[in-house]
């Protein structure tokens, strides 16, 4: 079964199959003049993306650009790997991100952390890439990569501060990463859209998410493309969404901390999971979704790193 879905004239999304799940994270190629591929996933996703590649009868010495929306290993951690792959491709990262990708020691550390024995499975092998091969993209700079294509690049921290979005003319659409949420494609087939926001640690900020937001929206784009999963035309859905949800996560995490003064940073994790759960679950109830539906695993999944990523925020406001 192809994992390659065309979503116009020239954008493909190629799926991941990051952490072993289909539709989580997906891997975009704009064929133009120059080859691009915008975000890589996991070093286990290479696979995928080259399978995809010559699916669409493209050589991987063909590919010019591989674009990382920030540095985050579900977005980036393939990044080195790919490029052995695609040895004339040069990588273009975020002025904050740069450095991690050369040298990812710390971002294996901290990702570690958070994922313990399960890293080696879900991340390795994270190659550094040589500073050479590094591009650098300040905010609203472009690079063209055809004779009528220049994405500009949009700095649009929230999710993280290494993180920018990408504006494509031709389609009038923007890969917004994490920025302004998670699509949950699992819906899709019961014509409903979720967007959750990601909360991750542990440099989420409510406020530079909601700015960053206003940034996009501000572009009149037509098409969200997300870094978890596919793409999206009904874009002031996203927004409305993303000012739904986001007060609701921060404030389980004030409840927690308010009403639990004395929990430890893993209990208050719990505490906070377990009040959007309940609120993301009514929410569904609503919409007639099944508490069997297969959206539920992930949904628990993201929430227990969202759920990390206040608790970070709120002990940081002390």
């Amino acid at each position: 079964m192809s994992n390659l879905t065309q979503l116009n004239e020239r954008i493909f999304l190629i799926d991941a199959h990051d952490l072993g799940r289909k539709a989580r994270t997906g891997s975009y190629i704009i064929q133009e003049e120059k080859i691009t591929i915008v975000e890589t996933s996991a070093s286990p996703s290479i696979p995928y993306i080259l399978e995809g590649l010559k699916e669409l009868d493209i050589h991987p010495n063909d590919v010019e650009y591989i674009i990382v929306t920030h540095i985050h290993l579900d977005h980036a951690g393939g990044a080195g790997l790919l490029l052995q792959h695609c040895p004339n491709a040069k990588v273009v990262v975020h002025p904050k991100g740069a450095r991690h990708l050369a040298d990812p020691s710390r971002l294996t550390a901290g990702a570690r952390a958070v994922y313990g024995e399960d890293f080696d499975t879900l991340f390795n092998p994270i190659i550094p890439i040589p500073e050479e091969k590094l591009i650098v993209k300040e905010d609203q700079t472009e690079l063209s990569i055809g004779p009528n294509c220049k994405l500009v690049f949009y700095d649009s921290p929230g999710h993280a501060n290494h993180h920018f979005s990408i504006f494509d003319p031709v389609s009038n659409g923007i890969f917004t990463g994490d920025t302004i949420g998670v699509y949950y494609h699992e819906l899709v087939k019961d014509d409903l859209e979720l967007i959750l926001p990601s909360t991750s640690p542990n440099q989420f900020r409510p406020d530079a998410m909601m700015e960053s937001a206003e940034k996009i929206k501000s572009l009149g784009v037509t098409t969200i493309y997300f870094g978890h999963y596919g793409m999206t035309t009904n874009v002031n859905e996203v927004y409305k969404q993303l000012s739904f949800w986001l007060p609701i996560f921060v404030d389980a995490g004030k409840q927690a901390f308010a009403e639990h003064p004395l929990a430890s940073p893993s209990e208050h994790k719990n505490f906070i999971k377990e009040r959007i759960l309940k609120e993301v679950t009514s929410y569904l109830d609503e919409r007639n979704v099944p508490r069997n539906h297969d959206v539920y695993e992930i949904i628990e999944l993201d929430l227990d790193i969202c759920s990390m990523g206040i608790v970070d925020f709120l002990l940081k406001l002390k």
